[in-house]
């Protein structure tokens, strides 16, 4: 089975990466074709991904063709497939619909929507996949399995997509900024910087396994960690009274909006 990706950018190598690392797919079965020359050449030194020399090039090689390009350059790639009878079409662009999708592609041709995040690189990504009508059960399976090899796979229904997104793909970015007004602060009372970034960084690591592993709700764990009359609850009560959820909700808005209006 050969995978071809047109786009060959951060997503895209993570994915290439997670799918090779995991050995879901070998790395003579995927065709990249990137419009940056020096980008595709690096990719397929460190890769051994082999070079396509355009989109078209990846569509006829390819049995699997993702799509990962930006939302505002989609439209140009859409003009050039030609949209093949039993391929499978998956996007990673935010904000495309399927609709959009079916109308370049074909609204009778396998199409999936997907949204995966950048921890992808790392093996613990997180995938969201809407599918069109035309794809099976077993294809549906077989793209779930392949995406498994980065992390997570969800499928979700369309009209929640962008939602997700702002929640799992663009969110990593937030976390980020955590982290890293974490560590400042500790820089500030003289820890190193790279011993401030580690012990913010396990604290968010630490704090998301207890979420996801323990099952007990984001709200009672935070109230066991606020002793009366404490630390905690002094620095709770500041994020409070700063409008630390009203500003995380905010960029939620923020991002969805984005994403409605591509």
């Amino acid at each position: 089975m050969k995978i071809g990706f047109i786009g060959g950018g951060n997503m895209a190598s993570a994915l290439i990466n997670g799918f090779i690392s995991s050995g879901k797919t070998a790395a003579e079965n995927i065709i990249v074709f990137d419009t940056d020359a020096e980008k595709l050449s690096n990719m397929a030194e460190t890769l051994g991904i082999s070079p396509a020399s355009s989109a078209s090039d990846v569509e006829s090689s390819a049995d699997i063709v993702v799509l990962a390009v930006k939302p505002n350059v989609m439209p140009i790639i859409l003009d050039e497939l030609s949209g093949v009878d039993g391929k499978i079409y998956i996007s990673i662009a935010a904000g495309i619909s399927l609709e959009k999708l079916e109308s370049g592609i074909g609204a009778d041709k396998k199409i999936i929507r997907t949204m995966p995040n950048t921890p992808a690189l790392v093996g613990c990504g997180m995938t969201v996949i809407t599918p069109n009508k035309n794809i099976s059960q077993n294809e549906l399976k077989q793209i779930e399995d392949l995406l498994k090899g980065i992390g997570e796979t969800v499928i979700l229904e369309e009209k929640y997509m962008n939602p997700a997104i702002a929640l799992h793909s663009s969110s990593p970015a937030y976390i980020y900024m955590l982290i890293d007004a974490m560590a400042d602060a500790g820089v500030k009372y003289g820890i190193p910087k790279a011993l401030a970034l580690k012990l913010a960084a396990k604290a968010v690591e630490g704090s998301a396994k207890m979420v996801l592993e323990t099952g007990i709700h984001p709200e009672q764990l935070k109230d066991n960690v606020c002793s009366p009359g404490g630390t905690t609850i002094a620095a709770v009560c500041e994020l409070e009274r700063s409008g630390f959820r009203t500003s995380v909700q905010g960029a939620i808005d923020a991002c969805v909006d984005k994403a409605n209006n591509i």
